[in-house]
């Protein structure tokens, strides 16, 4: 969890985003192999996590996310759900147009490799509702506010409406929030576990734009002083969601 070493354009363009966000994710995925004593250091309790699923929605040759767009569902243990449309990444000069929806969050999602500005209006659902179209595929834009399926249609490639989208998921994951000493107001740890058995735990803290620069100090700091490794390979939650679902359904036979 820390910002990227960027040479001074990159540098440039990642205040220039920070200055024009709400907010800044620091983020670190930790690889499967050190998931256990990561888990020890930290002093995780699976047991107090909460459990949750998500849902992507795209087509089978993924054109919402080839154009940058992310339309996600997730129902939450208690029977609560909510849903987003996102676009990422996001530039500067995207910022002014996009700030005419009201509700629009800014984030920057900032990782070891790199960092990514994305726009996010989001929505609430229930369990229930979200739970109905993981099951019949159909009505996923009923899901969906008005002033989401706007911006959708603003932003999505022509011609693929909500209803057209098939169903990538879902994906069970457990999330858990924990104070740890030296790094911001608590720490977030997601647990993702894939159908194929796979696991990648992503380790975040949020911060103001202000803030980022010495979150991510302090974050770097004492996460190495608990022997978590930084540089390992990260990954994509969603992305790498998006490319096992996608495959089950270009796969002759296979079902989600």
């Amino acid at each position: 969890m820390t910002l990227p070493i960027l040479n001074d354009d990159r540098l440039g363009e990642l205040l220039d985003l920070m200055h024009g966000a709400d907010s800044v994710e620091l983020k670190l995925t930790v690889p499967d192999t050190d998931l256990r004593s990561a888990v020890d250091s930290l002093g995780i309790d699976p047991l107090e996590a909460q459990i949750r699923q998500v849902v992507f929605f795209d087509t089978p040759d993924l054109a919402l996310n080839t154009s940058g767009v992310v339309v996600r569902a997730r129902r939450v243990q208690g029977g609560k759900g909510d849903t987003v449309v996102k676009l990422r990444p996001v530039t500067v000069d995207q910022l002014p147009e996009l700030r005419r929806f009201e509700a629009i969050g800014v984030e920057v999602d900032a990782m070891p490799g790199g960092f990514v500005a994305s726009a996010s209006l989001k929505g609430k659902s229930s369990a229930s509702d979200v739970r109905k179209v993981m099951l019949d595929g159909s009505g996923v834009s009923d899901l969906f506010s008005k002033t989401q399926r706007a911006f959708y249609t603003d932003h999505a490639p022509d011609g693929i409406t909500l209803d057209d989208l098939a169903v990538l998921g879902p994906i069970t994951l457990l999330k858990l929030k924990f104070p740890v000493e030296g790094i911001g107001p608590e720490l977030v740890a997601e647990l993702w576990f894939y159908p194929d058995g796979s696991r990648i735990l992503e380790l975040s803290t949020k911060a103001t734009p202000n803030d980022a620069l010495n979150t991510a100090a302090e974050a770097r700091a004492r996460l190495t002083a608990l022997g978590i490794d930084l540089g390992g390979e990260q990954q994509t939650k969603t992305r790498t969601a998006l490319d096992y679902f996608a495959g089950l359904l270009n796969s002759p036979g296979a079902a989600v």
